[in-house]
């Protein structure tokens, strides 16, 4: 098994899971087998109990493991299928080592950090690396690892005494070490400064840690000069001083690489360079080609409570992204925050009550994604309605299915005070239900998590069709409440049809309405096995939808232009926080851009990022 491991330097936030991730990828594209593990060095056991706002959304896999959104990126770009166990946490390692020395596996000893908590991180390693998560049998030929947070943190400390360890461990031309740095340009003097990047390196060799490759990030590529100065001091050789710097959309980092020839350094690093192939991204660059000539746009409004922060709903952004491009089109998301489409919001703030009205009226679809909690709940609940009564596309995703029962047994069948008992315990018309075997003493782990299979009840309905007239799907599940059984008939009775349930067929999993062009709500995530080339059905179903032709524009009665609503002079979307876990990698060209995400006044584009 070799090793590649990615670290970072500086500041947090430079990309090291997109860097990763495309370092996978060009690897795999030189036809050896890649896996890939996240280090998260924070206490947490999971990701599970994390706000979004804290971390970033929380990733689910097949396994039901919830854990950092990096193991979405390395999923998405190398279209693999990974455990919870290549998520790596503190938390994680304590609780393995203090359940042994309880066990008295380490009898008559003093458990200390070294040796135990290093061995233990060391031996979990190279455990999960030959777990297969491609489909074949055996274990991979690469694994590459990604070591989170900044070099200097406190509380990486014992796994980069443990990766030192573990380079000497697994021997010379097995382990690739690549350092992700910062190089900033001075606006004053305009001159590229190498300085934060000699000293990290410096700090990381301290500790044990010699970087074979230098991954610069700069919003200019490196001058000569600058490369030339980095490998003397870094002690770095020349050819591995790697440019990675600003581009229009993610999807070019795996291109910059190959170009760089990274392919090349990494395999004569780990004395592969005769087993491997030339790397064969013919696909991929073609596919950002597609993206990059895309101009034709949809407007998306995505109606949701953490509307402040794009990574909270970041696998819902990068399959909507690739249902876009599958169609031909460039994404524009609105972002609507659900508490201002609220009554309330018109009193105390009348201007951001317009606002988020204009965004949801001028898309030209709805998506309602997951969440938790009572806030923002009525605002999704008017985006419903107003999607199901003007047949603008939507779709609603876990808590935006049951959003879309809760207003229809509101509005179609009169039952004004149905609601959900995750908001109102006592309610007398409870039309979601908490499930029956969820924990409400423990909130760690204990929804119905993972892949799940629905099973379809109607074959010609369009969520079977999107599908390709299957009798069944796997998608993953992240929730602990359901539609409430007893209120089914009723509801299909007055025309909302549950055309997919689970096995047993007393969990709703699919919703429909059939005298709408698309209305669909899902109990399940879809946007989780998204991938670039091979997008989500029912994400490409609403993107479908979306793209039919538009309103057109109705002249007032004193001679203009009414504009469709949503594209007014004024109007802005809000406006978008940063968050360290960004893929960093944004145009210097784009004006308020952030993250990959582009502002326009009315909108956000959205990048081409996995």
């Amino acid at each position: 098994m070799k090793y590649v491991l990615v670290t970072g330097g500086v500041v947090s936030g430079l990309g090291k899971g997109v860097t990763a991730s495309s370092i996978g990828l060009l690897l795999q594209a030189c036809g050896l087998r890649v896996t890939s593990i996240k280090i998260d060095p924070y206490l947490n056991t999971d990701a599970g109990t994390m706000s979004p706002f804290e971390h970033g959304e929380v990733f689910v896999l097949d396994d039901g493991g919830e854990v950092d959104l990096d193991l979405g990126n390395y999923e998405r770009f190398l279209d693999i299928k990974l455990t919870r166990d290549n998520n790596i946490t503190t938390g994680k390692i304590y609780q393995s080592v203090i359940e042994k020395e309880r066990r008295g596996d380490y009898l008559g000893k003093t458990v200390q950090v070294v040796p135990h908590i290093t061995d233990a991180i060391q031996d979990w390693i190279e455990r999960v690396a030959k777990i297969p998560v491609d489909g074949k049998e055996g274990p991979a030929d690469v694994c590459v690892i990604e070591l989170g947070g900044t070099i200097g943190d406190i509380e990486s400390m014992p796994f980069i005494e443990a990766l030192g360890q573990f380079s000497y461990r697994v021997g010379p031309g097995n382990f690739c070490l690549v350092h992700v740095s910062l190089v900033p340009i001075l606006h004053v003097v305009g001159e590229q400064k190498t300085k934060p990047t000699q000293h990290s390196v410096r700090q990381l060799r301290g500790l044990g840690l010699f970087p074979n490759l230098l991954a610069c990030r700069c919003s200019k590529e490196l001058d000569d000069n600058t490369k030339a100065k980095l490998a003397q001091f870094c002690h770095v050789p020349l050819p591995n001083v790697l440019t990675l710097h600003d581009v229009p959309n993610i999807w070019h980092i795996p291109l910059l690489l190959k170009d760089q020839k990274a392919h090349e350094s990494i395999l004569k690093e780990l004395n592969l360079p005769g087993v491997a192939t030339e790397p064969n991204l013919k696909e991929w660059t073609l596919r950002t080609k597609i993206y990059d000539k895309c101009h034709e746009t949809v407007r998306i409004a995505m109606v949701g409570k953490y509307t402040g922060l794009s990574d909270a709903y970041l696998s819902v952004l990068k399959a909507l992204l690739h249902a876009s491009v599958a169609h031909n089109r460039k994404l524009i998301v609105d972002w609507v925050p659900a508490g201002d489409l609220e009554d309330v919001t018109y009193g105390e703030d009348p201007t951001a009550y317009r606002a988020a009205w204009s965004l949801l009226k001028g898309a030209n679809g709805v998506l309602v994604p997951g969440g938790f909690g009572d806030r923002g709940v009525q605002g999704k609940i008017l985006a419903a309605k107003y999607a199901r009564e003007n047949n603008v596309p939507y779709l609603g995703i876990c808590l935006g299915m049951q959003i879309a029962v809760i207003e229809f047994a509101r509005s179609v069948l009169g039952l004004h005070d149905a609601t959900s008992t995750e908001f109102d315990p006592e309610t007398k018309t409870p039309c979601v239900i908490f499930m029956p075997e969820g924990s409400k003493t423990h909130m760690g782990g204990t929804m119905r998590l993972g892949s799940r299979t629905t099973y379809f009840q109607v074959a010609d309905c369009k969520s079977a069709k999107l599908y390709g007239n299957v009798s069944s799907v796997d998608e993953r599940h992240r929730h602990r409440y359901e539609v409430n059984p007893d209120m089914v008939s009723q509801l299909e009775s007055a025309g909302l049809s549950f055309v997919g349930k689970d096995e047993t067929g007393c969990r709703m999993e699919i919703v429909e309405l059939a005298s709408h062009p698309f209305f669909i709500g899902v109990q399940f995530h879809p946007e989780f096995k998204s991938r670039p080339g091979k997008p989500s059905p029912l994400f490409s179903g609403l993107i479908e939808a979306a793209c039919e032709p538009k309103r057109t524009v109705t002249m007032l009665s004193n001679g203009h232009a009414k504009l469709p609503i949503g594209i007014y002079n004024n109007g802005h979307s809000p406006i978008l926080k940063p968050h360290q876990n960004g893929n960093g990698f944004i145009s210097s060209k784009s004006n308020g851009s952030l993250k990959g995400v582009f502002t326009n006044g009315n909108g956000v584009y959205v990048d081409g990022s996995c």
